[in-house]
C-alpha cells in the first residue's frame, strides 16, 4: 500500500484523482483478500484506518494555513479514499461473484453425475460429501414440474430450499434443478422429506404443478435410477389425466410394468379390445365404461353413478363388451385380461391415438 500513500501525498498537492491503474491496483488487492477469505468490512475498516493514521503527514496539509486551501486539499484527499473505497468494494464483490460461479458449476457437474451416473460412484460419493450429502443408505428422489421452468437460484427454488435444509439437517437433502424440473434428494429413513417438499411446492408455486415420488434405492447408481423413475411417474401421470397434484412411482407400478414391452401390450389391446371399434359411436364410451367399473370394484351401482348414466346403460354396455370382445367383464376368470387390456388401453392413449402395431 507504499504505493497509494504515495498517491494520496501527491493528491494533497495536486488536488486530482486517483488515476485508473491505482484504482485497478485497490481491485487486485481486494480480490486478493476475498481469496484469503477475509471479509470486505475488516478490509475496509484496515484501509480507513490507515489513512485516518496517515492525514497529518499528508504533505498538502503540513504546508497550507489557509483555510480555503485546506479545505480544498481535504476535499481533494476525501473523493480519493472515496474512490479508493469504491475500487475496493468493487474489486472484492468481483472476486466473490467469480468464486460463486466457480462453485456453482462444480455443483452443476455434481449435480448431473449424480442423477446421470456419468462419473466413478466411489468418487462421486467424496463429492457428495463437499455439498453435505451422504450417499450411504437408500435415497428417494422426489420432482417438481410447472409450466414455468424451475431455475437455480430463482425465488421458488430458494424458498423450497430454505425451507426444507431449515427443517432437515442439509446432509439428509439436497435441493437442485436439472432440466426445469425442482428435484429433492433425501434419504429413505426420512419418508417425510417428500411430503414437505410438496406442500413447500404448493406454497410457492401460483400455476399449475405435478410431483413425482420414486421408491427407494441404495447408493449413488440407485439415486440414477430413482431420478430416472420419478421422471417417467410425471410423464405417466400425465398421459394417464391423473389430476392429483402428488403422485407416487409405486401407484403407478403396473403401468410401468406393462410399458416395459410395449408390443405385447399394443397386440393385448388389439386382440382383446379392437372389437370395440364395431360399437356404434366407436369404443370410447365402452372403454370408459369397463375402466370405471374395474375402479367401482365391479359394481353396476357405483359404476353408474361415476359415469353420471343408469344402471340399466351399465349393464347394457357391459354386454355389448362382452358380446364385441368375447370376454364377460362379470366373469372373475375372464376380468383379468380385460382389465389389463383397459389398463394397457388407458398407457397406450388407445382410442384417441391409433395402435402402432409392432414390426
Amino acid at each position: 500500500m507504499s504505493r497509494h500513500w504515495e498517491q494520496l501525498a501527491g493528491i494533497s498537492l495536486s488536488k486530482r484523482r486517483l488515476p485508473k491503474d491505482e484504482l485497478e491496483g485497490l481491485r487486485l488487492l481486494a480480490a486478493a483478500a476475498a481469496d484469503r477469505g477475509t471479509a470486505l468490512r475488516f478490509l475496509v475498516a484496515e484501509y480507513l484506518e490507515s489513512v485516518c493514521r496517515a492525514w497529518t503527514d499528508l504533505p498538502g496539509s503540513r504546508q497550507t494555513t489557509d483555510p480555503q486551501d485546506l479545505k480544498e486539499v481535504a476535499s481533494a484527499v476525501i473523493r480519493a479514499i472515496g474512490d479508493a473505497t469504491v475500487a475496493l468494494t468493487e474489486g472484492y464483490e468481483t472476486a466473490h461473484r467469480a468464486a460463486i460461479r466457480g462453485e456453482e458449476a462444480t455443483r452443476r457437474e455434481f449435480v448431473g453425475d449424480l442423477l446421470e451416473g456419468h462419473t466413478d460412484l466411489g468418487r462421486l460419493a467424496e463429492r457428495a460429501e463437499r455439498f453435505g450429502l451422504r450417499l450411504v443408505g437408500p435415497h428417494r428422489v422426489t420432482v417438481a414440474r410447472a409450466e414455468r421452468a424451475f431455475e437455480a437460484g430463482d425465488d421458488t427454488t430458494r424458498y423450497v430450499e430454505e425451507a426444507l435444509t431449515t427443517r432437515f439437517h442439509t446432509r439428509d437433502v439436497l435441493i437442485t434443478t436439472k432440466d426445469g424440473l425442482l428435484v429433492c434428494v433425501s434419504p429413505g429413513a426420512a419418508p417425510e422429506v417428500p411430503d414437505v417438499f410438496a406442500a413447500k411446492v404448493g406454497t410457492a408455486v401460483d400455476e399449475p404443478y405435478r410431483i413425482a415420488v420414486s421408491r427407494p434405492r441404495p447408493g449413488p447408481s440407485g439415486i440414477v435410477r430413482s431420478y430416472q423413475e420419478a421422471r417417467s411417474t410425471l410423464d405417466l401421470a400425465a398421459l394417464l389425466g391423473r389430476t392429483a397434484p402428488v403422485v407416487h412411482a409405486s401407484d403407478l407400478l403396473v403401468f410401468q410394468v406393462l410399458g416395459r414391452d410395449r408390443a405385447a401390450i399394443t397386440d393385448l389391446v388389439a386382440t382383446v379390445l379392437g372389437d370395440l371399434e364395431g360399437a356404434r359411436g366407436g369404443p370410447k364410451a365402452l372403454l370408459d365404461t369397463l375402466t370405471a367399473y374395474f375402479a367401482s370394484g365391479c359394481l353396476n351401482t357405483t359404476t353408474a353413478r361415476r359415469l353420471g348414466v343408469s344402471v340399466r346403460t351399465v349393464t347394457y354396455r357391459l354386454t355389448r363388451i362382452r358380446q364385441l370382445t368375447g370376454h364377460d367383464p362379470t366373469d372373475p376368470d375372464q376380468r383379468y385380461i380385460l382389465q389389463t387390456a383397459a389398463l394397457g388401453a388407458r398407457l397406450l392413449n388407445w382410442p384417441s391415438r391409433p395402435l402402432q402395431p409392432a414390426e
